[in-house]
C-alpha cells in the first residue's frame, strides 16, 4: 500500500487536475468516518456532496448490491430486466409521479430534463421550433457538461468552454419579481436547485418556491426542481421543496439515489411531460441497469421508513444551533442551510475556507471549501449526536485558535 505521499505524487503525475483535493488518501470507510492509508480516522462532514447520505458501506445497500452482482448487472435498454419495472414504479411513488427516466450521473440527468422541456415545449406548448428559453438562477450549479456551464455563472466552470449553447435566461436566485419578467411565450421551464449547494448552501427566501410554483403553473411553464444534493433526506424531509408544500413539474434526482454505491439518476415527471419521449430519441446504455435499480430501489425503502428524515431533521436542528451560536463571534459571519446541510461563512481574518478545512483535516474532520471564504457541512444521515459534536469541537478549537 502507498504512503500518503506517495500516492499524492502519483496522482499529480497521472491525473488530470481538474480537482483541488485536501491531501488525505481514503483506504477504508465505515459509517461517518474513514481511514487513510496510513491508518488516520477522519469524520465524513462532506458525504460524497450528499452521495453518502446513508453512510460508507452501508449494510443494506451493499447486500442488495452484493445480491444483484451474482445475477445480472447489464443488459443496456435493448431489453427489460426484472428489477427496472419495480425501481421506475418505486420511485415515481416516492415522487407522486407518473413515469421515471433513468439515467447514470446528476448532470446527465439535468441534461435530460433540458431535452424533456424543450421537446415538450415544441409538441406540447407549441412554442415555435428552435425558440425555447428556459431561465435559470444565478449562482447555479447542475453541472459542469458544455450545455450546463453555458448557463452558469461561475467563470471556473464556464470560461474557455464556449461556444455556448444558447436557449437560457439568467436571473438572480430568489428574486420572483426578475423571473416573472423573464417568463415569455417561449419560456419552457424554469429549472431551479430549491437550496443552491456549491454556491454556499444558499436557502431562498420563505415563500419563494410557493411562488415559482404558482407562476410556473399560470403561464404554463414546467417547474424543473434539481434535488440532486438537496433530494433524498438531507433537509429533514424527502425533498427540500416540501419545505414549502411544494410539488414541482419534474424532479431530478441522483447522488444518494446511488446510496454511495453506484451512479444512479433519473428525471421524474407525470406522463403528459415524459411521454413526450418515442424510441430512440433519448438514451443510455447503463441508465438503470439491473445493479443501479437494485441499489436505488433499497435507497427507496429506506426512505419510505421516515427514519433518515426524522434524523436529518432533529440533528439538523442541533446542528444550526450550535452553528449559529458562533455567529458574531469574530471567526464566522453567516451560517445558511437547512437539515443536516450547512454552509458556514468564515471571516477572511481567519482563513480562507481551503485553510480552514486544512486546518480541520489535522484534527480529523473532513469538510470542503466552495467560493474562497466558505465551508460546507453535510455529514452522512447516519452521523451519530456524539460524533456530530465531536466534530464541532474541533471546528470551535480551529476558529479559536485564529
Amino acid at each position: 500500500m502507498s504512503t500518503t505521499a506517495e500516492a499524492l505524487r502519483s496522482a499529480e503525475a497521472h491525473s488530470a487536475h481538474n480537482y483541488h483535493p485536501l491531501p488525505v488518501v481514503v483506504a477504508t470507510a465505515e459509517g461517518a468516518w474513514m481511514t487513510d492509508v496510513e491508518g488516520r480516522r477522519f469524520l465524513d462532514m462532506l458525504a460524497g456532496y450528499s452521495a453518502l447520505n446513508f453512510g460508507h458501506g452501508n449494510r443494506r445497500l451493499l447486500d442488495a448490491a452484493k445480491a444483484q452482482l451474482e445475477r445480472v448487472t447489464l443488459t443496456s435498454r435493448a431489453f427489460h430486466h426484472d428489477r427496472f419495472a419495480d425501481f421506475c414504479s418505486e420511485l415515481a411513488a416516492l415522487c407522486g409521479k407518473e413515469m421515471v427516466l433513468p439515467m447514470n450521473t446528476g448532470a446527465e440527468a439535468v441534461e435530460t430534463a433540458v431535452k424533456t422541456a424543450r421537446k415538450w415545449g415544441y409538441e406540447v406548448k407549441g412554442v415555435p421550433d428552435g425558440q425555447a428559453k428556459i431561465v435559470v438562477a444565478a449562482n447555479n450549479f447542475h453541472g459542469r457538461t458544455t450545455t450546463i456551464v453555458s448557463f452558469s455563472t461561475d467563470h471556473e466552470a464556464r470560461d474557455h468552454y464556449g461556444p455556448y449553447t444558447p436557449g437560457f435566461e439568467i436571473v438572480p436566485y430568489g428574486d420572483l419579481t426578475a423571473l416573472a419578467a423573464a417568463v415569455t411565450a417561449n419560456t419552457v421551464a424554469v429549472l431551479l436547485e430549491p437550496i443552491q449547494g456549491e454556491a454556499g448552501v444558499l436557502v431562498p427566501p420563505a415563500g419563494y418556491l410557493q411562488g415559482v410554483r404558482e407562476l410556473t403553473r399560470e403561464r404554463n411553464v414546467l417547474f424543473m426542481a434539481d434535488e440532486i444534493q438537496s433530494g433524498l433526506g438531507r433537509t429533514g424531509k424527502t425533498f427540500a421543496c416540501e419545505h414549502e408544500d411544494v410539488v414541482p413539474d419534474v424532479y431530478i434526482l441522483g447522488k444518494a439515489l446511488g446510496g454511495g454505491v453506484v451512479p444512479v439518476s433519473a428525471v421524474v415527471a407525470d406522463r403528459d411531460v415524459l411521454g413526450v419521449f418515442r424510441p430512440g430519441e433519448h438514451g443510455s446504455t447503463f441508465g438503470g441497469n439491473p445493479l443501479a435499480c437494485a441499489v436505488a430501489l433499497e435507497v427507496i425503502a429506506m426512505l419510505r421508513s421516515g427514519e433518515h428524515q426524522q434524523h436529518a431533521a432533529e440533528l439538523g436542528d442541533h446542528l444550526h444551533r450550535e452553528l449559529n451560536l458562533l455567529v458574531g463571534g469574530g471567526a464566522v459571519t453567516a451560517v445558511r442551510g437547512r437539515g443536516l446541510w450547512a454552509g458556514v461563512d468564515i471571516d477572511p481574518a481567519h482563513g480562507t475556507g481551503r485553510e480552514i478545512s486544512e486546518r480541520l483535516m489535522e484534527r480529523g474532520v473532513l469538510v470542503k471549501d466552495t467560493h474562497g471564504a466558505t465551508i460546507r457541512i453535510a455529514p452522512p444521515l447516519v452521523i451519530s449526536k456524539e460524533d456530530l459534536d465531536w466534530g464541532l469541537d474541533q471546528l470551535r478549537e480551529v476558529l479559536a485558535a485564529g
